[in-house]
Formats: C-alpha cells, structure tokens, sequence
C-alpha cells in the first residue's frame, strides 16, 4: 500500500473526529440553555363551573419538567403531574367561595432545567399567544433538613360537611420537608405548601360524590432525608357550638331507690360534638365534691357509695372539647328500707354492667325477674361521633317472658357497629297490677 495515502486518509480521519468534537458540546449547550415549550394548555369541563366541581387541567410540552396552573382569584398554585413523557395533569375541585366563569383568565407555568415559560388563556376560549417569563426562573437548592418531627396536626373547622367546602389544614413540624395529607378513601398525599419555617398549609374541596363516614381517618406527612414521618388528625371538622346533655340520670329526678349502696350516674351525650373532656367534669352530692371517688370517661360517669336515708341533691358540670359548658342538678330520695316485696316486681339485670364495654357482634343480656313476666324491650343505638353526622335509631324492639324461674335474654346485634355507639337499653316489666322498669346503658368498644 502506498505509505502517503494511509498518511493522507488518516489525517482526514482525525479532522473529522476533531469536527464531531468541536460542533457537538456547542448544539448541546444551546439546547440546554433554550427556554422549555408548551404546546397545547387545556381543562375539562369547561362549562359546568359549579361548587364540588373538579377542573382537570393537561398541559403538553417539554417533557422532565414541573408543572402547575394558577388560576385568576385563587391564591394558590395548583400543582400537575408528569402522567407519560411531556404530558402534565392536575385536578383542582371549585369551592364555594371561588368566583370562576367562562372569561375567567388561567395560566399554565412549566420549568425545566430552571428555565420557565408560561401560557395563558381564559377558561372557555382556545389559548393564546404564549408569554415567555420576563427572567429565568432559578431553581433554588432545598435547604439541610433537621430530624422530622410533627409539632401539630390541624384543621380550621367548618359549619358543615357539603359540596364546595373547603378543608384547609396546617401542620407544624420540621422545616424544609415536603408535607401532604390524606383523607382515607376519599383523596391522597395532597401536597401542603411551606407559608412559614416550619408551617405547612393544605386545602381540600369537598366534592359532590365525597363520602365523610364516621370513623374517617385523617393523616399528615412529613419527608425528608429517606425519612417519613406521620400525625393523626385528632381534632373535629365541623365547628361545635352545641353544650353537652346529661341523658339516663340513676336514680331518675324524684325516684325513691333502696339498697345497700347507692349508684349515681349518667351518660355524657355530645353528639355532633367534639365529645365530653373528662378532666372537666365535677360531681356534687349535698354540696360535697365526691368526683375523685367517681368513675369518669367521655361517655359517662359512676359513684358507688353508703348514703343516710333521705333526700339527696346532685349537681354535675362538664365541658366539651370546644369548652361548651354543661350544669344539671336532680334529686332522689335513699329509703334504708326495701319495699314489701309483696308490692314489688323484681327485675334486674344479671350481665352486662350498666356503662359496660361491649366487643363487636352479638350482644346478649341475661336478666332476671318474678316467673313467667312479660318484658317489653327497647333498643335505641345512638353514635357519639364527633365533628361528623349522628345516628339514632331503634335497632330492638320485642316482647318476650320470663321462664319458671324468672329468667329471661334477650340478644341484639347493629347492622354498622360504629366505635362508642351508646346503646339505651330500656326494660319494662308487668304482671298482674305490678309493674317495674329498667333501663341499661352499653358502649361499643374502641
């Protein structure tokens, strides 16, 4: 081979290898530098901008980029997700205080590579022309990240749970983390924005179609550095401005009991309310203070002890949660002595204990009175839920009689066995000209 030629092919070989390397980083550079595009902005519906509605925004354009919408009057921006390479969704559902129409102005922004570039059009028209940002938008590096921790979890709580309300929760913990929340089975990881160091905000809209049940679960998210942390909403939803009442007072306003001791107690009833606070409650018996010798929970409370014969006086106070203030007072009279049993019905409960914790399934009763009685029962479930809807409905209604040794039972069971559901259970009893009532107070477990 003629030694010149290879020289000559060798050198327009690596004077093309010296041009590859010279133009290819310059393209490189000058893609990387140009502004992200956006090539189509759309939302459905457009048309039907009522409460409750939910706005489905898509954004098409340059793909690895963040996304959001902002739309005219709404002080937030509303955050899309890649869904496939260069196509951007996110959902935003109409309050009841927003003021959206058809001319109402949105504008999609979307950043890649910390360059920006945005588009606006009006909600019902076709959009226009697209406005680049006035400066590229840097990109700020995430500030260090401290150990998580979740300070407190909260909502500002609303009059009602309708279509179009709004849900705006606040969480305060460690700072520069990513926050969202979760309401189970109706929306998740709905990311929160840092207003202050340390202070996290998040809203949700009610939809038409949400479904609140009682026991619904609430939670927030802290994540930073591989690490997650969460927080349990404790606090009621729905503002309560309703007291607490005092329900099943034993013994009964003007009743005349007997026995060896007497058992004073009642059932706390705050439904639709936040529930009764236990540290509150104060019980008085003829002015003398016998609450630490009281049995106390939300629910309801029990003293057992030796009393004179006579009248007595009892006073109870309590606040809820919220602070709304309970006062009631009744009297009853103590005879050291029963009753001719001649002139007496007996009847008395075997199991449960009145204020009794029952587990889920069945519930049977076992009493006892005079042989062959007719007992008339009535079962009314009432659910103490808080910050959320009641429930109050007669699940038992019989009539049965007791057996030759004056025996009787009786069983139940609620078709949703709803956790602190009261279960009032009323007794009466009758033969011959004797008559005898009775009334039982069960809880739902935990």
């Amino acid at each position: 081979m003629n030694i010149r030629k290879v020289v000559f092919s060798f050198s327009l070989l690596l004077s093309g290898v010296g041009a590859i390397a010279t133009i290819s980083p310059a393209a490189y550079a000058q893609r990387a530098a140009a502004r992200p595009q956006i090539d189509s902005f759309s939302v459905e519906p457009s048309t039907q901008l009522t409460p409750g509605t939910d706005l489905t925004f898509t954004v098409e354009g340059t793909p690895r980029g963040k996304a959001s919408v902002r739309i005219t009057g709404i002080n937030r921006n509303i955050p899309l997700k890649e869904v496939e390479s260069g196509v951007y969704e996110g959902d935003y559902t109409i309050s009841r205080k927003d003021r959206i129409n058809p001319r109402t102005n949105m504008r999609a922004t979307l950043t890649v590579r910390g360059k920006a570039t945005a588009l606006s059009q009006r909600i019902s028209n076709g959009p226009d022309v697209a406005a680049p940002a006035a400066a590229p938008v840097a990109v700020p590096a995430a500030p260090p990240v401290a150990a998580l921790a979740i300070q407190r979890f909260a909502v500002t709580p609303i009059s009602k749970i309708e279509p179009g309300a709004d849900l705006k929760f606040t969480v305060f913990g460690t700072p520069g983390a990513k926050a969202s929340f979760t309401i189970d089975g109706i929306t998740a990881n709905v990311p929160m924005q840092e207003v202050r160091s340390g202070q996290y905000e998040g809203s949700y809209t009610i939809r038409r179609l949400d479904h609140f049940p009682s026991n619904l679960n609430i939670t927030a998210a802290l994540e930073a550095n591989n690490q997650v942390m969460r927080s349990r909403l404790t606090q009621a939803l729905v503002t309560d401005a309703r007291p607490p009442v005092l329900k099943n007072l034993s013994p009964r306003n003007g009743e005349t009991v007997s026995g060896d001791q007497i058992l004073v107690s009642a059932t706390f009833d705050d439904a639709g309310g936040v529930g009764v606070d236990p540290k509150t409650v104060r019980i008085m018996i003829d002015g003398v203070d016998a609450t630490r010798r009281a049995t106390i929970t939300p629910q309801f409370f029990t003293y057992r002890g030796d009393l004179r014969p006579g009248s007595h006086q009892v006073e109870v106070t309590a606040r809820d949660i919220s602070g709304n203030a309970v006062r009631q007072s009744w009297s009853f009279v103590y005879a050291a002595q029963a009753a001719p049993v001649a002139t007496v019905l007996p009847l008395r409960v075997v199991s449960h204990a009145n204020n009794a914790m029952v587990d889920k399934g069945t519930i049977e009763v076992r009493g006892r009175t005079a042989p062959d009685t007719k007992i008339d029962v009535q079962v009314q479930a009432i659910a103490q839920i808080a910050g959320f809807f009641g429930l109050n409905q007669q699940i038992y209604n019989q009539s049965l009689r007791s057996d030759g040794n004056g025996n009787f039972v009786f069983s139940f069971q609620p078709q949703i066995p709803v956790p602190g559901t009261r279960y009032e259970i009323t007794m009466n009893a009758s033969k011959a000209d004797l008559t005898k009532e009775m009334r039982l107070v069960l809880f739902q477990q935990q």
